[in-house]
């Protein structure tokens, strides 16, 4: 006589239960939301070597940990660890190269000013950053609501910038494009030890 089947539930006593694998699929719970993120800790205040380090690395951002340490008459692991709280916290927010950008290929420079419907920020922000040759974007206040400096290869590369890409955002109002005849970088340098002061 066959084996008698365990009520309700159509398994048989005497065999094994399957393993998991080939048990269907259940979908879990959902997961309940998680807290809020934390809004970013203050960063701790600088001191004078911290001022220092932050000089050297914005003149020279290839400067050995080494050399930094050297100069700012700290130990080795001092500056290091000095480093990385200062890219923890913020501070340093990345390391890069200053580019020529007419050696670089981009001839065309041009301030950008431009009105916007309100509390459109955050979307034309997202639009600009996407846009090629973009390099700084800022919110202002003022006659006009966003600056935005951009490096084109042309002029002919500038005007399709402005007037395909930048009037078709459609929460753009306006636009006035201020070209850049010379510009000078203005970073760090030994003669301005007032810096970070």
């Amino acid at each position: 006589m066959a084996a008698e089947q365990m009520a309700g539930t159509g398994e048989d006593p005497g065999r094994p239960a399957p393993p998991a694998s080939m048990l269907p699929a259940t979908t879990p719970p959902p997961a309940s939301p998680g807290p809020e993120p934390l809004a970013p800790a203050p960063a701790r205040p600088l001191d004078a070597v911290d001022r220092d380090i932050l000089r050297i690395l914005q003149t020279d951002g290839r400067a050995s940990i080494r050399s930094v340490a050297e100069r700012v008459h700290v130990s080795r692991a001092n500056a290091y660890a000095r480093i990385n709280r200062l890219v923890e916290d913020g501070v340093i927010r990345g390391f890069g190269a200053r580019v020529d950008h007419e050696r670089a290929g981009q001839g065309a420079s041009a301030y950008i000013t431009l009105k916007i419907v309100q509390n459109s920020w955050r979307t034309v922000r997202e639009q600009l950053q996407a846009l090629p040759g973009a390099t700084h974007i800022a919110l202002v206040s003022g006659d006009f609501d966003v600056l935005l400096l951009v490096h084109t290869p042309d002029n002919r590369a500038l005007r399709e910038l402005v007037l395909t890409r930048i009037q078709s955002i459609p929460e753009v109002l306006s636009t006035r494009t201020l070209l850049v005849f010379e510009e000078t970088d203005l970073g760090p340098r030994p003669d301005r030890p007032a810096e970070l002061a």
